[in-house]
């Protein structure tokens, strides 16, 4: 299954954070710096007399990424803690996974408190990540603009957010390298955010589409024929809009929706 945690390595960084064992996979800045090279090299020949160079750039775009995946990922942890559930969180070349200690048929975990794990449990528990994730993202937005100065992100994104920029002005950040750590923190989280909201199984939004489908009684696979028309769509998308990783990745999703379907017990 392409979601899903790489084998353990002694390159990984282990450590606890809140109660919860952490672990980067080595492959985590590998991911990191294919995803941020571009855009670091963008800005360091944008400012060539200030930019701090692209090696520094690259380093800044990797911490920005974890913390915003970490910090989307401990949603979902705390969510998994408010139903009885403990968890670890693994960071690795495709972003990241809260792993409960104990799962369930639908891929979410059996609660052991009196909080009774059902669809509406598995809603909060998918949506805590992304919702954690861009409320980080907003905090940091309202401190930069509260202070007089522009967030130049959301012109990098497309269109609607694009149009968010209206609502961000102020004075350019001088410092290129605060300019950078308020550029790659912004545009990764909501970003990601958004991108894992998408109706596609597995994908926080998938689980949420699938809940909503339970709970209204309906029992049938409407739910995994809605991922994989979401997830072929979007890859088509991708695949014709000059972004192959998102195209390819989509598809392969597509395919393991395609793959559940044909399976007689679900």
């Amino acid at each position: 299954m392409l979601l899903q945690a790489p084998d353990q390595s002694p390159y990984d960084l282990n450590f606890v954070l809140f109660g919860f064992p952490i672990r980067i996979a080595w492959t985590f800045w590998i991911g990191a710096v294919l995803f941020g090279y571009q855009l670091s090299l963008s800005i360091d020949r944008s400012f060539p007399g200030e930019s701090p160079g692209l090696f520094p750039l690259l380093l800044l775009w990797s911490g920005c990424l974890l913390v915003s995946i970490l910090i989307h990922e401990l949603g979902h942890a705390f969510a998994f803690r408010y139903y009885g559930m403990e968890s670890s969180i693994v960071l690795y070349h495709f972003g990241g996974l809260a792993i409960p200690s104990s799962m369930g048929r639908s891929g979410f975990a059996h609660a052991s408190s009196s909080r009774r794990m059902d669809e509406m449990g598995e809603l909060w528990i998918a949506l805590a990540g992304p919702v954690a994730q861009l409320a980080s993202a907003a905090v940091l937005v309202i401190a930069v603009v509260a202070s007089g100065y522009q967030v130049n992100a959301f012109a990098n994104m497309p269109w609607p957010l694009s149009n968010l920029t209206r609502y961000t002005g102020g004075a350019p950040i001088e410092n290129i390298g605060a300019m950078s750590l308020v550029f790659f923190y912004v545009l990764p989280s909501v970003l990601w955010a958004l991108l894992n909201l998408l109706p596609v199984f597995p994908l926080d939004g998938g689980r949420v589409m699938r809940s909503l489908v339970l709970i209204s009684g309906d029992r049938s696979d409407t739910w995994i024929w809605i991922s994989l028309v979401s997830a072929g769509a979007v890859a088509i998308y991708g695949l014709q809009g000059g972004q192959p990783f998102m195209g390819l990745l989509f598809l392969s999703l597509a395919v393991g929706n395609y793959q559940m379907l044909q399976q007689p017990y679900r």
